[in-house]
């Protein structure tokens, strides 16, 4: 079975629907990226990791106020769950489950990837964690699929055999996907224009 790895997704759900109703083959190929109701429908293909944005709110949640959440996008965060009259505890216990990374024989998937000075890349709050690295990456003997730090295009870096999709789908204009063998030989990579309504 092939992988769907997709990108940073932005807080861009219509593109995100979009691009998985056009481009997720279901019988063979495992999702690798977003949202619970794709969880309970496919638990077995779709899996879902932690980033930076889950950990802050989930640090808000437990430990108020994170002001610097606040103020990237947790303000509009809660104004939203407000409006909608959701308490966002559920989806926050959801959050604090998810894995931090992915992993078979010859592929590595996570938010930030593998820093060459992390002593401990699983450690959440570290700086070279795999969920706020922006530093270069270690070779770690298979092929990285990353994101957090938003590129025009996806970039690969060939010392650390990676590859960096978070194409900024809410900035640059589009969602970026890629198709991976279990081998971990990239297949194609796709993309999404951004849905004016994510804007």
């Amino acid at each position: 079975m092939n992988y769907l790895v997709i990108g940073d997704v932005h807080g861009c759900y219509y593109t995100f629907k979009n691009l998985i109703t056009k481009h997720w083959n279901k019988e063979n190929e495992v999702l690798i990226q977003l949202a619970r109701q794709l969880k309970a429908d496919f638990p077995e293909q779709a899996i879902f990791l932690k980033g930076n944005h889950e950990f802050e709110i989930i640090d808000h949640v437990l430990n108020q106020p994170n002001h610097n959440w606040l103020r990237q996008c947790g303000e509009e965060t809660l104004r939203q769950y407000e409006a909608e009259k959701r308490d966002c505890k559920d989806d926050v216990s959801w959050m604090k489950e998810l894995p931090l990374f992915f992993e078979n024989e010859h592929l590595f998937v996570s938010h930030a990837g593998i820093a060459e000075q992390a002593t401990n890349p699983f450690k959440e709050d570290d700086g070279y964690s795999v969920l706020w690295n922006r530093s270069p990456l270690k070779n770690i003997g298979k092929l990285q699929i990353i994101g957090h730090t938003p590129c025009e295009e996806p970039k690969y870096d060939e010392h650390s055999h990676s590859w960096n999709i978070d194409t900024g789908a809410a900035y640059t204009g589009f969602l970026t996907g890629v198709k991976i063998q279990p081998n971990g030989e990239v297949i194609e990579f796709i993309r999404e224009k951004t849905d004016s309504r994510d804007k």
